[in-house]
């Protein structure tokens, strides 16, 4: 295909998304388990979004929170997973290059809002665990409002540079991304340019939004165990702890993928083939949207219980002034 550039900063009218390297003649069997895991997720956590809305029982921050994560789950899975489908079915592999910029900041800022709202999320079950009885006074209807937006604020501030970095490019290398989105530094890579800078803060992003995540994360649950562990009664102790079940599981599902994703990308890049990358990073923005209205239906009782209200016909639920 013809590659079309200015002739002034050598942009490329558009980029070719090739899919997975390697494995281009079973496109169609990988996109059978990609377009279920999608559908789960969005069916998942739309209706998450529905209980939350509607039910009065889950009206609590913890629920808030968690209807934070389903929404950037599913703008999250949806930046990336359509465009991969147009991909493996009907070989619509060209994306212009503003298209491109604007996918790679949705992916990398709702990546960054994701780990975010997990951050929030331990936070609140150090306080519901630590301060019971202040639960409901810290964590109010504004302080969730502000916490929230400046979980997203951060997100969208920093990921703003990549597109202003990787936008100002020469790019002399061909059109062809070895991938199903715009990562950051795929797209970087076909320029001819010096794209030190672009690593460099790519780096520094990733210890700025996932290690400050982490670190918080790692001190509320240390707070969190050090308080169930002062606890004198082991009922009391495990079902202080049972509230912590569907988050941890969330942190395992998101975290673990995405410290693969980050150091293979980096560290492995000539002993794991490509493909192997490619499928990794995909299922890194799939799976965790996925499961998590799954974990949180399976371990959250309040949840469970108005799941089995809804499939038994009970008219228990009903939306707010009915």
């Amino acid at each position: 295909m013809l590659i079309i550039l200015n002739k002034t900063n050598w942009t490329p009218a558009s980029f070719i998304l090739s899919g997975v390297p390697g494995l281009e003649d079973i496109h169609m069997w990988i996109s059978f388990p990609f377009c279920s895991m999608y559908v789960v997720a969005m069916v998942g956590n739309c209706g998450l979004l529905y209980l939350i809305r509607y039910e009065d029982t889950l009206h609590r921050p913890m629920y808030y929170f968690l209807a934070m994560l389903s929404l950037t789950d599913i703008a999250m899975c949806s930046s990336t997973i359509p465009k991969a489908l147009c991909i493996f079915w009907f070989h619509l592999k060209e994306i212009s290059f503003g298209e491109c910029l604007v996918q790679m900041f949705f992916i990398h800022t709702f990546t960054g809002m994701d780990s975010g709202v997990l951050m929030l999320m331990a936070l609140d079950r150090y306080v519901a665990i630590c301060y019971p009885l202040r639960y409901s006074t810290i964590l109010t209807n504004p302080v969730i409002a502000k916490v929230g937006l400046a979980t997203f604020l951060r997100a969208v501030l920093l990921i703003i540079p990549f597109t202003v970095l990787t936008k100002k490019l020469p790019y002399c290398r061909g059109n062809i991304i070895p991938h199903t989105y715009c990562d950051h530094m795929s797209v970087a890579k076909l320029s001819c340019g010096n794209v030190k800078v672009n690593a460099i803060y790519g780096l520094t992003v990733a210890l700025l939004i996932g290690g400050f995540d982490i670190l918080c994360i790692t001190i509320s649950y240390t707070m969190i165990i050090r308080a169930v562990l002062s606890l004198s009664s082991a009922d009391a102790r495990q079902k202080a702890f049972s509230t912590c079940t569907a988050h941890i599981c969330t942190i395992v599902f998101s975290y673990s993928l995405a410290f693969f994703s980050f150091f293979s990308h980096r560290f492995g890049g000539h002993t794991i083939p490509p493909s192997c990358h490619i499928i990794v990073a995909n299922i890194y923005l799939l799976l965790p949207p996925t499961m998590n209205p799954i974990v949180y239906g399976v371990k959250t009782k309040q949840i469970r219980d108005c799941v089995i209200r809804i499939l038994s016909g009970s008219k228990d639920i009903k939306p707010q002034g009915v």
